[in-house]
């Protein structure tokens, strides 16, 4: 069953959608050839207890856990993963996403990276 994903609040999005730009905007300068499906990792900060709560949604999503870190200051981070293209309307809807998930667990959504894939043999 999923569960009914709550809105986003739009300035939220157009800022986290500012980032995103300029990361595409670094895979392309590399040569990245977006409509290529690759690994995707997302991050979430938060308590324990609530980074279980994100495994739990992110899972309906596709998403599987990578790693789980804590930083210097002790704050605990949970590092998901999964597999599609990087063009600019699937980073939307996984941003939108993660946004979601962060108001459904009480986590701050850190973003999202991956590497450059130019289709050619490396």
């Amino acid at each position: 069953m999923s569960q009914n994903l709550p809105s986003v609040d739009e300035a939220r999005l157009a800022a986290e959608w500012e980032a995103d730009r300029e990361v595409l905007a670094n895979l392309a300068a590399n040569g990245d050839v977006a409509c290529i499906a690759r690994p995707v990792d997302v991050s979430f900060r938060g308590s324990e207890q609530d980074l279980e709560r994100v495994l739990t949604i992110a899972s309906q999503f596709g998403m599987v856990e990578l790693d789980r870190e804590e930083d210097e200051e002790g704050d605990l981070f949970l590092f998901l993963e999964c597999v599609q293209p990087v063009d600019e309307a699937s980073i939307r809807a996984l941003t939108k996403k993660c946004l979601q998930i962060e108001i459904l667990c009480g986590v701050e959504y850190d973003g999202w990276g991956c590497e450059a894939r130019t289709g050619g043999v490396h």
